[in-house]
């Protein structure tokens, strides 16, 4: 597959499955428990393509995440429902329609508890706590405060790696990142050409994950030592601004790699992918690329799923 110009995708991993993103698509391909290939394949265009403004620079990076979790919110449900299929299932269409008021919501309550829990695992127990320490430096604060979270996180890392379900997950991760290489390296989309790649990317969401943490020390600095439960909530108010630096850097980090400053801040994110990525195996390859290949096509301008292979196949 040669392209004439670099096209930014990219995705994350779902249950049994793998999630792709182009400019003009967004496709989720599982394998279901006959071994066939299910894709749901989604017209979608970036706010920041449709509105100017937030293609500025910050801006777009704030946009852009929130997108991601919607998106990625979105493929979970899809995965796991299809992931869960009995065999020769015949009343998922008959359902649908009947189920779509009710994933909706199940979409806006997921979003919820997902950024209650993590506006509290990675955002107030480490600031709880650094004030248990009785620190007065606004400096010393607040990088304890970036050292607390840096652990949480890793601890965090650390406990659902021992989850056979999520270790699989992370086998798809790999998946995704060798696939998305193919295609950086204008390669033809094949697991022969995939295997032999890095499951590390620069611009994985791991990586990104870090570089917020490490900016977010940097920002909260100039606010100084939180001492009301305002100064708390103020920072909340700076989140967006993290994110948008974050994302320039991490895209930046995808273009420019002998940059030896922005080599060495991504270099610890490649580091922790040895966590968060896992050697795929071919049939979970074959996955991920036809995944990338439904989001790369042009298809009608309309939501579709399809069956993209009988069984376990090999493209190779």
């Amino acid at each position: 597959m040669k392209q004439q110009k670099w096209i930014p995708v990219g995705g994350q991993a779902v249950i049994e499955g793998v999630m792709m993103r182009s400019p003009e698509a967004v496709a989720v391909a599982v394998r279901n428990p006959d071994g066939q290939i299910v894709v749901r394949r989604t017209p979608w265009v970036s706010w920041t393509e449709r509105f100017r403004l937030l293609k500025m620079p910050i801006i777009r990076g704030a946009v852009i995440l929130i997108e991601s979790i919607v998106l990625g919110i979105r493929a979970l449900g899809f995965s796991a429902e299809v992931a869960a299929q009995e065999q020769n299932s015949t009343q998922c269409k008959q359902q649908k329609s009947d189920q779509k008021g009710v994933s909706n919501l199940s979409m806006v309550l997921l979003l919820v508890i997902a950024f209650t829990v993590a506006l509290g695992l990675f955002f107030y127990l480490p600031l709880i706590l650094t004030e248990s320490l009785g620190i007065k430096s606004g400096v010393w604060f607040n990088l304890t405060d970036g050292g607390f979270r840096l652990v949480v996180f890793l601890v965090y890392l650390g406990s659902i790696c021992l989850l056979k379900d999520i270790r699989r997950i992370f086998e798809y991760h790999g998946a995704e990142h060798k696939s998305v290489f193919a295609f950086e390296n204008q390669l033809e989309l094949t697991v022969s050409n995939a295997k032999d790649f890095s499951t590390h990317h620069p611009r994985c969401g791991t990586s990104f994950l870090l570089i917020v943490m490490m900016v977010s020390v940097l920002v909260f600095m100039f606010l100084g030592r939180p001492e009301t439960i305002t100064d708390r909530l103020v920072r909340l108010f700076f989140v967006p601004l993290i994110g948008g630096i974050s994302y320039e850097l991490i895209r930046y980090s995808g273009k420019a790699n002998t940059n030896s400053i922005i080599a060495a801040l991504v270099k610890p994110g490649l580091w922790l992918q040895r966590i968060t990525t896992r050697e795929p195996d071919e049939s979970q390859l074959e996955v991920a690329l036809v995944a990338l290949k439904s989001a790369l096509i042009k298809g009608p301008q309309k939501s579709e799923v399809t069956i993209a292979a009988e069984k376990r196949s090999n493209i190779a």
